[in-house]
């Protein structure tokens, strides 16, 4: 007997929760027609990888990835030798969530900072900074920033120029994890080269599966020089994607007419908006502030369950009762009244 599948209720766990995009939908229809090239000799490779230096410079160097911890994995292993290290936020997705694979693949060392928002500094990386020379110590390599972070905040392009001009001093990169560099731009009122390329940053994993696409992400040299053979890394690395244009395609439409700004636009918009609902509820506090879109929250655990089996959403910090709430491009304002109603009922129940 065969059973309708119910459309899946919005919920506030992630904006990988979301689908994707209908413009975006449509570019992966409109490139399966024919054979083309394989492995990015493709014309709709070739016209993303333009739209991309287009916008970081001629000098760049734009390779296409599946996921984002690949696109975070190759890059880093790219810049480093196994006896180095790599300076992270405690809460960095290298460090927190893709299962030790930074180090496991690259061989380097990931020496993290506790921050309380999420955002690197210099004096919370000087700690880190020692036994250059020393063969005993691994050697500091990289310094590895999320923009947004993922506490949801953002840096400024003069917070990453500092962090850059630290790095280069010690002859070390930066990188740049680029999950949600969109919701950062929108936030920032900025395009994405002033607080990359032009900021100081080394690399950058570009990502746009949390704001409207379906899979695929692109790393980002900003010197073509660093590049190398990086070509071989991603093959090697089982991220050479044979149908590419599948890829690209959904590049060439996020970045036509502003697709990603209009997305991170939304998302943002909706994320400050369930902030403005909710930051006065004596019960609940606002634990960073809201600069994308994402919301931390302590809530009372009596609501917990109860909220989550209607709009699921993941614990933060299970310890003090965090929570993250994150809106989507496609989260609307009946998802930010319907689960605010849902919050205030269970409290006065």
């Amino acid at each position: 007997m065969n059973q309708k599948m119910t459309e899946p209720k919005r919920g506030f766990a992630s904006d990988n929760n979301s689908g994707v995009h209908p413009i975006i939908m449509n570019a992966l229809s409109g490139v399966n027609a024919g054979h083309t090239l394989a492995y990015g000799d493709d014309p709709y490779t070739v016209k993303a990888v333009q739209s991309l230096q287009n916008i970081f410079g001629p000098n760049s160097s734009v390779h296409f990835v599946f996921n984002g911890t690949a696109a975070n994995v190759l890059g880093l292993d790219a810049l480093t030798q196994p006896y180095h290290s790599i300076i992270c936020a405690e809460t960095a997705h290298i460090n927190v969530d893709e299962c030790g694979a930074p180090e496991k693949f690259t061989g380097c060392k990931l020496l993290s900072v506790a921050t309380s928002n999420g955002k690197l500094t210099i004096e919370g990386i000087k700690k880190h900074m020692h036994g250059f020379g020393f063969e005993h110590h691994s050697q500091p390599k990289v310094i590895s920033i999320s923009q947004t972070t993922e506490m949801g905040t953002v840096y400024t392009p003069a917070e990453v120029r500092e962090l850059a001009d630290y790095a280069h001093s010690y002859n070390m990169k930066l990188h740049m994890d680029g999950a949600r560099i969109s919701n950062a731009a929108a936030s920032l009122g900025l395009g994405f080269r002033e607080f990359t390329a032009d900021a100081g940053v080394d690399i950058l994993s570009f990502g746009g599966t949390k704001n409207g696409m379906m899979y695929g992400e692109a790393v980002v040299f900003f010197d073509s020089a660093n590049s190398g053979d990086f070509k071989y890394r991603r093959k090697q690395g089982m991220q050479l994607a044979s149908k590419m244009r599948f890829i690209a395609a959904q590049f060439n439409a996020f970045l036509e007419n502003e697709l990603w700004k209009s997305n991170a636009l939304h998302a943002n918009k909706m994320a400050g908006l369930l902030y403005e609902h909710v930051k006065n509820i004596e019960e609940i506090t606002v634990t960073q502030e809201v600069q994308a879109n994402g919301v931390f929250v302590i809530l009372p655990e009596k609501i917990v369950s109860e909220l989550q089996k209607a709009y699921f959403f993941y614990p933060w910090d299970e310890s003090r009762s965090e929570y993250r709430w994150m809106t989507s491009f496609d989260t609307t304002e009946e998802d930010i009244l319907g689960f605010v109603k849902m919050v205030k009922d269970l409290l006065k129940s």
